[in-house]
């Protein structure tokens, strides 16, 4: 699969993941279920990656799937114990399996592309 390609999966995937986190957790903080700075936390997190994986940042594809694993241990906790929030917990798992998927191919394929990479150590 290229570069090219992979990028906009994955940016498409943030995106809607991050909007999902926000609409989900925002509901949740306004209607009281949980504290706005409680909900405010779940969202900052998913922030911190963004201006990278808007501009394709291969670097910030790389360190951005560490965070993507925080929300997988959510949806997969809240897939195996809820009953009400069923959906939203299947659309994040499937979300968060794609980006786990494509962001670090991607930080692979655009990082060989750009040559950029561990550098070898000479053998003199």
């Amino acid at each position: 699969m290229s570069s090219n390609k992979l990028f906009q999966i994955s940016r498409a995937c943030y995106l809607a993941l991050l909007l999902l986190m926000t609409a989900w957790f925002g509901n949740q903080g306004l209607s009281g279920e949980y504290s706005l700075i409680f909900s405010l936390l779940w969202i900052l997190p998913l922030l911190a990656p963004l201006k990278g994986i808007l501009s394709g940042d291969p670097y910030t594809y790389a360190w951005g799937s560490f965070i993507i694993c925080l929300y997988m241990l959510h949806g997969l906790t809240l897939l195996y114990v809820t009953d009400t929030a069923l959906v939203f917990a299947a659309i994040e798992v499937l979300l968060l399996a794609i980006l786990l998927i494509t962001l670090p191919f991607y930080a692979r394929i655009r990082g060989r592309e750009l040559g950029l990479g561990l550098k070898k150590k000479n053998k003199q």
